[in-house]
């Protein structure tokens, strides 16, 4: 191989949330190469999220994930951060009082998990709840929710990456991707970059990032997701809540400044793309939003979209292609990525090192998130 050229261990395409963490692993221990196609990371998903943690969220197969990461979000060691990224919020899953069913269903998903979940009636839901329109019978508490600090965790991964002596290099789009001679060759504008392994962290460009390196994707879709902040009279209270449909059809919070962020949880399928919002599910989210609360919404002050990924069966892609060894599916992370990032990076730190796993990730079941599932 030609001496001049600047080979690394891994390289990484992406640097969401996703790269950022599995970065953060890697460096110190590897020689790691950080692409990113934007002129700054986390411009996408991880830059659109509605910060929340919350361990139902994604269901019970995500759940495992979501705990285990909890801790260090939670008390990162003083050497990754010298705050907690989680600040305690509380969620109530609602529902009309004809949706008993979904109540009983959603704390059946999770019995036995050790997650905190009470089931409430009107009387609970109404306490908590200001200016409730009537219909809404139906609850589980979640005590154990929380906002994630999505910006500082994913500057701290980026920062500690560096440290360790991680390349991160932006406006950095990957042209073309060639294996030979054993190394990953990389076309990026006009410069090559060579790596053993190559770590597809690409977000909604996952199947993309492999058909370029020749192989078949697997099915990774991006869906938009939309978020509308209120202005509303009166105002929100900052303490309120994550308030959140046993049905799906939407999730809001109260915000600093007595604005609410809402969703109507809509996934509506998309290309690969710089996502914004459409009107129509703006007005969507609104209408469900005053079917909960009676308030006057005074002001849409903000709007915008983000792409979540998903493979076929929900679940997150972790592990070696089965036709190549070398390429590794980090992906398909949904709208969980955030806050199981921690797990989901360390996990993937013992397979990409061949190292035995620690107290965070020893009991994960990483063959239900391995990418053969689907060959």
């Amino acid at each position: 191989m030609n001496a001049n050229k600047t080979f690394y261990d891994f390289a990484i395409i992406g640097a969401g949330i996703a790269g950022a963490s599995i970065a953060s692993e890697l460096g110190g221990d590897a020689s790691a190469l950080l692409l990113e196609a934007e002129s700054q990371p986390g411009y996408h998903a991880t830059g659109r999220s509605a910060a929340f943690w919350t361990e139902t969220y994604g269901g019970p197969q995500i759940q495992p994930l979501t705990t285990a990461s909890r801790q260090f979000l939670q008390n990162p060691h003083e050497s990754f951060s010298e705050r907690s990224f989680l600040t305690r919020r509380g969620a109530i899953n609602i529902g009309h009082d004809n949706q008993a069913q979904l109540a009983e269903k959603f704390m059946a998903d999770f019995n036995g998990s050790g997650v905190r979940l009470e089931r409430w009636g009107a009387t609970e839901i109404a306490r908590h709840i200001s200016h409730l329109k009537s219909g809404w019978k139906q609850a589980v508490f979640e005590p154990d929710c929380f906002d994630i600090d999505v910006a500082g965790l994913h500057q701290a991964y980026l920062a500690d990456a560096r440290r360790k002596g991680v390349m991160l290099l932006c406006n950095a789009r990957v042209d073309s991707i060639v294996r030979q001679d054993g190394m990953w060759e990389l076309q990026v504008g006009d410069s090559q970059y060579y790596a053993r392994k190559l770590v597809n962290a690409a977000g909604a460009w996952a199947d993309y990032i492999a058909e370029l390196a020749g192989l078949p994707p697997l099915g990774i879709k991006p869906l938009r997701r939309t978020m509308v902040q209120l202005e509303t009279d009166p105002p929100a209270k900052i303490d309120g809540a994550l308030i959140v449909a046993l049905d799906g059809s939407f999730y809001f919070k109260p915000e600093t400044g007595g604005s609410y962020w809402l969703s109507p949880h809509d996934e509506i399928p998309s290309a690969a793309v710089d996502a914004a919002p459409e009107e129509l599910d703006v007005a969507i989210a609104i209408d469900r939003f005053q079917s909960v609360k009676d308030v006057e919404v005074k002001k849409v002050s903000r709007k915008w979209a983000g792409l979540r990924s998903f493979a076929p069966d929900r679940l997150p892609v972790y592990g070696f292609d089965p036709r190549d060894e070398n390429f590794f599916w980090f992906a398909g992370q949904g709208g969980f990525g955030i806050q199981t990032a921690p797990a989901a990076a360390r996990l993937t730190r013992s397979i990409l090192l061949d190292q035995s796993r620690d107290e965070m990730v020893n009991t994960l079941d990483a063959a239900l998130y391995h990418p053969r599932r689907f060959r």
